[in-house]
This record gives structure tokens, sequence and C-alpha cells, in this order.
């Protein structure tokens, strides 16, 4: 039997600060509070320099245990070991970090089929140098293996320095490892499927970037016997959007169907349900368009997870986990219209809201270099200063800083490309009425806007300026709720007109 040891009361502090680090979210000021902590609140570097002065602190420290014989979690017991497990994830966790992602690269590039660790073994034995037993080393294995491909999927696919972004971020991570990683690694890590996600958000705002990072994001166990992750995260999240189908067709693209179940069913079809694997997702993106009909149905998949293919009386059993969005938002009493309140509360175990553009250029005018900077790199495969500067010049000379982009992010990327194409870009309310001040002016001259495309025209017009829902409702009289579906509806017509 090991001698027991314990830690001194500075090692004790120091730790639980590094503790602190590791349960809270990257993407809050928790997670920033404890890195300065930990470096003795050095505030005179950048956020990369931050994270590699932590790294070295935790180090030097646990270097220290091994010189006194205690960087081994069997020789502590109570609060101390639950301390040096924190500690001892966050040493292993850095010190593959590049490892892990250049496997997240590597994963992607190589598709559906998972792909040999090749470093998977001295990963567990550093756990088992640091005194986990196998179980523990292979299930902290893939926990970091998680951890740090949400924190890919979600600080790369969502671009935005703005604040309603950064909450973003925040919301997402919770949403895959609740605000609480120790509940999470105690309870819930196996038990995810029963959390469904709603997400909302104007057309074009990124609704599905949100959801697939979610969906990338699960937890799959390490196999040592292949040496491989028992699925490649790139078949973990399988998406289906609902309006490209015809009423007739959408149980069969969901459940599957048998063959001969109706007419032109000549094979069996695997449904959407079918095709997730264990740990999985399923995105249903334009959940607010389904029939009452196909509610009832997605209702008891949520509720019993098993369901049947058209045609069918054999039940299977659904072990992923369902996350939808729409364009649709909340009315005063919190229910989406069109929706069954039983459908609707047990979708939403959580609901996100993805920002509109305008909105987030409104708190950060920053935000919209960083989203064309990020969407030239996309297309030219590079970074190009001269690119952006031309077309940060293009926009603010032909559509003006106020211009409220009803089209969200997808309208900025086709701006982009027409910028790119033409040197030109003129917005795209043309066809759509102009919602700017001048062409708000224009159509009541001519007498071509009625009262209540007035009101939305104009609603959106200072959500440009604004960026708040609350501050257009102070200026209009208006209540939130009804600034909200104004803004919403006018977005939806105007980005229609798009053709993106």
């Amino acid at each position: 039997m090991s001698e027991t040891a314990g830690l001194t009361d500075e090692e004790r502090n120091f730790f639980l600060a590094v503790n602190q680090a590791v349960l809270a979210n990257p993407f809050s000021d928790a997670r920033a509070s404890a890195d300065l902590k930990i470096t003795g609140f050095l505030t005179d570097v950048s956020p990369g320099e931050l994270i590699e002065r932590v790294v070295s602190e935790v180090r030097q420290k646990i270097a220290g245990l091994e010189k006194s014989g205690r960087a081994d979690l069997k020789k502590f017991s109570g609060k101390d070991r639950e301390i040096l497990t924190a500690a001892f994830l966050f040493e292993i966790f850095y010190f593959f970090l590049e490892r892990f992602d250049q496997l997240i690269l590597d994963q992607i590039h190589h598709g559906v089929k998972p792909l040999k660790v090749a470093f998977a073994a001295h990963v567990l034995e550093f756990f088992r140098k640091r005194g986990f037993d196998a179980a523990e080393s292979m299930h902290y294995f893939s926990l970091c293996f998680q951890l740090r491909r949400a924190f890919y999927f979600i600080d790369r696919s969502l671009v935005g320095r703005s604040p309603c972004m950064k909450k973003l971020r925040e919301n997402l991570w919770n949403n895959v490892f609740t605000c609480d990683l120790n509940l999470y690694n105690q309870y819930l890590w196996p038990r995810m499927e029963d959390f469904s996600t709603l997400i909302l958000g104007e057309t074009g705002t990124g609704k599905g970037a949100a959801a697939m990072a979610i969906g990338q994001s699960g937890y799959i166990p390490f196999d040592e016997k292949t040496g491989c992750f028992s699925e490649s995260f790139t078949r973990a999240c399988v998406a289906l959007n609902l309006s490209q189908f015809p009423e007739n067709l959408i149980e069969s693209e969901l459940f599957g169907h048998q063959k001969g179940a109706f007419t032109g069913a000549v094979d069996d079809h695997k449904g959407i349900f079918n095709r997730c694997i264990p740990y999985g997702s399923i995105f249903l993106d334009e959940i607010g368009e389904v029939s009452i009909p196909v509610q009832i149905k997605l209702l008891k998949v949520l509720e019993e997870r098993r369901f049947s293919p058209v045609g069918s009386h054999r039940e299977h059993r659904f072990e992923g986990r369902i996350i939808a969005a729409t364009n649709r938002m909340t009315d005063a009493g919190g229910r989406l219209s069109g929706m069954r309140d039983d459908f609707f509360y047990r979708l939403c175990s959580d609901i996100i809201e993805v920002p509109p553009l305008c909105q987030r250029i409104g708190e950060d005018p920053g935000e919209l270099d960083d989203l064309l900077a990020f969407t030239i790199e996309k297309i030219t495969g590079g970074p190009s200063p001269g690119l952006l500067r031309m077309t940060r010049k293009i926009i603010a000379d032909q559509v003006g800083k106020n211009y409220p982009w009803p089209g969200n992010v997808r309208e900025l990327g086709q701006c982009v490309r027409r910028i790119l194409l033409k040197r030109t870009y003129k917005g795209i309310f043309q066809k759509t009425g102009d919602a700017s001040a001048s062409g708000i002016m224009t159509d009541m001259e001519n007498g071509s806007i009625d009262a209540k495309n007035l009101m939305k025209q104009y609603c959106r017009l200072l959500y440009g300026k604004y960026g708040t829902y609350g501050e257009v409702a102070r200026r209009t009289g208006l209540d939130r709720r009804t600034v909200k579906k104004h803004i919403k509806d006018a977005s939806d017509e105007t980005a229609s007109a798009l053709r993106l």
C-alpha cells in the first residue's frame, strides 16, 4: 500500500487556481481570471503569451512534486487528490495539445474512417505515470480529445470579437459540457442524448455552423485495441434541411422507409435517425416548417427514443442527440408559432440565439474586419491585407457603415465574392425596398410603402444603427417583442431576394 502524501498550503492554493482554470468555460471571464491568478496577475502580455506562462507555471509546480516523489495520484486522498486530478489533466492536455490539433486536421482530411492515434500509447502511459488507473486513463484521454475538438470547432467556426459572439461561444461550450465540467465528468458525459437543443436566429446568421460545432464536439471513447477513437467525429453530426422536402417525403427522410411502402419506394431507405452514430447528433434545420403530424412523431422519438420506418412496424432505437434550428422567433409567451407546445418544450432543453450581423457590428465595428479577413482567407487560401483594404473601402463607399446586412453573414460572404468579381456591391434592397433613410423617404414620397412595411423598415434601419432591440424599442415606443418581429420579418423579406 502506497504511503499517503499531502500538499502544502502554498501548493494547495496554487493547484486550486489550476482546478478553477480546468473547470472554467474557456470562452468565459472566469477562465481569464483563473489564468491571471496562476501567473500572479500578469497583465502586460497577450492572451497567447498568458496561456504559455500558465502552462509553464503548472509544469514547474508539478516538477516540484516529482522531486519529492509526490507526482502520483495514488499517494493522495480526499480533496488533495481531487485538486491534483485536475492539475495532472491540465498538464497532460497541454503537453499533447499540438498533437491533438494535428489529429483533428488529419481526421478532417481523412474523412469517415477513424485514424490510428500514433501518440495514444504515450498519452496513456503519461496518465498511468501520474497515478490514473487504466479505465481512468482511457476516459480522460477521450475527454481531452473532446475538450480540444470543442474548442477548435467553436473558436474557428464562429469568428467575432463582439460581446454577443463571445456570449454565443460561451453558450455553445456550456451546451456541450454544461456550466459545470465536474458535473459533466461525473454524471452526464454518456447521457447527453437527453439534452436536445433549439437554435434560433435570422436567415444567414450561422445557425448551421453553431449546430455543427456542437455536433462534432461530442464525447467519443478511445478503443485501445484498435488504437483509434471508436468513431470519426466527421460522422458525428448528420444534417437535414427539412424545408428541402415535400410533406410526403419528410417522414421518409427522417425515419427511413421499407421497400414498397409507397409508390417509388423501390428499395429500403435509411432515414437520418438510422444514420446517426452512437454519441452522435442529428441537426434538423428549419424545424419550424414541419407539419403537426410530423411534430407528433418527432415528439415520440424525443420522449421514447424509438421510431419506425415508413411502412414498417419494427421499432428502432435512436441513441443520438437532437439539435434543431429555425429562423422563427419566440413570441411574448416564449412559444414558436406553428409549433405544438409539448413538442417545443421537449425540444428546448437549451435554447441558443445566434445574433444577426448588424447587432454584432453595432456592438463592435471591428467585427466587420474580422469577418472580411476570415472570408477572404477562406476564398483565396491565405491572408490578403490588400484585398481586405479594397473590400472594406468598397463596402464603406457603396453601402455605408449603417447598412443593416439583412442576409447576415451569408450575404457578407457573397458581398465579398461580388466585389472580387466586379469591384462593386450595392446591397440587396433595390428589389425589396431600401432600408436606408433615403430609401424609406423615397418610398414614402412615391406612396409605394404601406404602414406595416414602413414600420418594419424603420425598425430595421434603427437596429442597423444602434444594434440592440431595446434601443429600437425605446426610440419607437414599441415593446421589445414587436420590434424583434418587425426586424425579423424585414430580414426574411430582403434575404429571400438574395438568391445566395
